[in-house]
């Protein structure tokens, strides 16, 4: 089964990085990496740009409305994601309480809809 773990951070928190402070993050989230490969449940993984540069479309009432930035005001915002194949949501949460975001932010765990493809 196919899990998405959708990474939120507050911003704020992350605005006093030095680049050895995002070097150092990058090897953490390296070696999250290289531990989902090694077990074979890696699917897909990626980093988003910030929510500033967001365009949300919406077509609800029949017509286009797109706007600038993301669709809700929130503290935390939607920094990533992870996609693992695991048998179960045990092990999806075993994986996401190992993610680096879960000590900083918060991983929204989620099944595929379309389970294993």
């Amino acid at each position: 089964m196919r899990y998405t773990f959708l990474l939120y951070t507050d911003p704020a928190d992350l605005a006093g990085m030095t680049p050895e402070d995002w070097a150092a993050e990058k090897e953490v989230y390296g070696a999250y990496i290289g531990a989902l490969q090694q077990a074979g449940v890696f699917v897909d993984t990626d980093w988003l740009q910030p929510v500033e540069t967001a365009t949300t479309l919406s077509l609800k009432g029949g017509s286009r409305q797109v706007q600038d930035g993301p669709f809700a005001d929130t503290k935390e915002t939607l920094g990533g994601f992870f996609v693992i194949d695991v048998p179960d949501l045990d092990a999806a949460m075993a994986w996401a309480e190992k993610c680096p975001a879960a000590k900083t932010g918060k991983v929204e765990i989620r099944a595929s809809a379309m389970g294993t493809v």
